[in-house]
């Protein structure tokens, strides 16, 4: 099974290399007009990837959520997933549970 850290870990890699390739898609090769260094340039578009990967991270973590309450999780659920408190989860997805309560399946209908 792995670990808490080695987990970390292997994000940490995934994100690096993803980074890593949308960069070199990003980075054109410098020109006459260019007047950033390509280190600078570099930087700052690895910058620009990053916040790009943190947005959709949050939207797959919103999904994510309403995903397990969906498919019943409460609140104390969700916080553990989250490695948070119920309350932290409460904070963070508010309503969450209620709106997917208030929008239940249809009953089975019953044949007589």
């Amino acid at each position: 099974m792995t670990t808490e850290g080695e987990m970390t870990d292997r994000v940490i890699a995934a994100v690096e290399e993803l980074t890593r390739r949308l960069v070199h898609d990003l980075v054109r090769p410098p020109g006459a007009s260019d007047e950033a260094p390509d280190e600078r340039r570099r930087a700052l578009a690895r910058l620009a990837v990053l916040v790009q990967v943190e947005q959709a991270v949050h939207d797959l973590e919103q999904g994510a959520a309403h995903a397990a309450a969906v498919a019943g999780a409460g609140y104390p659920e969700i916080g553990r997933a989250a490695r948070m408190t119920r309350q932290g989860a409460r904070r963070r997805w508010p309503g969450l549970t209620r709106a997917v309560s208030r929008h239940p399946s249809p009953a089975p209908l019953r044949s007589t």
